[in-house]
């Protein structure tokens, strides 16, 4: 059975994480820097590093959110880049318009309502395509990793950053303690949503990280997919090439 976000709901799983997305758009960003420590602006900036070399002048973001990764590609793309951000929640997306109509970039970052599964976008597109916690709410994991792939130019740079699982004690016993009885309380109670943050860690412990993930990658067409954990794996960076 999927993992997803309410359970007694009998909506499929991209509905339901459009729902919740919707339902915890204006308290994201707060929560994801008090839940994180502050560590998840961080995990962005050592993802967004992994384009200083392409320098790519286009760029999607795949589940863009309230746009924070997209603001950050900025930081390591070409001068006249262009960034589409790409998201199945308009709660979150109206969150990342006046973020971006606040610091002035509009005119460089669009955010569109569109399913990764299904991209609007011609084959070859982009010269980057990024997503940080994202591919884990995918209802379909490799569908939505082909699409990545197929807008991606030959030579073009995916990266992902996404949550991992550590493995050593006795980091392991600490984090699945802070996310499965700690994360859920603070969520729900700054968020009012019963379900997102008993979801997160749900969603985490289903997600395939680390070596299956690259396996997966690979099994779509990626080439050269890497792996970099973070913060004792806590999350990590996927990188790979069409």
């Amino acid at each position: 059975m999927a993992v997803v976000p309410y359970q007694d709901n009998s909506a499929d799983k991209k509905s339901q994480v459009a729902q919740m997305f919707n339902s915890i758009a204006g308290k994201y960003d707060f929560l994801n820097h008090f839940l994180s420590a502050g560590t998840d602006i961080y995990w962005r900036r050592k993802a967004v590093d992994e384009l200083k070399e392409l320098r790519p002048a286009r760029i999607l973001d795949i589940a863009t959110g309230t746009a924070d990764f997209a603001i950050e590609t900025l930081r390591t793309a070409a001068a006249d880049a262009h960034v589409t951000g790409v998201d199945i929640s308009e709660g979150m997306l109206e969150v990342g318009r006046r973020k971006l109509a606040a610091k002035g970039l509009g005119h460089r970052i669009q955010l569109e309502l569109g399913d990764s599964e299904n991209l609007p976008f011609k084959d070859g597109e982009f010269d980057a395509v990024t997503a940080s916690f994202g591919v884990r709410n995918f209802a379909h994991l490799e569908a939505g990793l082909a699409e990545m792939r197929r807008v991606l130019r030959p030579g073009g740079k995916l990266v992902i950053l996404e949550f991992s699982k550590p493995t050593a004690f006795p980091l392991k016993q600490a984090y699945n303690f802070y996310f499965r009885r700690v994360l859920p309380v603070f969520g729900k109670l700054i968020s009012k949503d019963n379900s997102a943050y008993t979801y997160l860690p749900a969603s985490v412990q289903a997600f395939p990280d680390g070596s299956d993930f690259l396996a997966i990658l690979a099994k779509v067409g990626f080439k050269e997919p890497a792996w970099q954990p973070l913060t004792f794996g806590i999350s990590s960076i996927y990188t790979a090439h069409n």
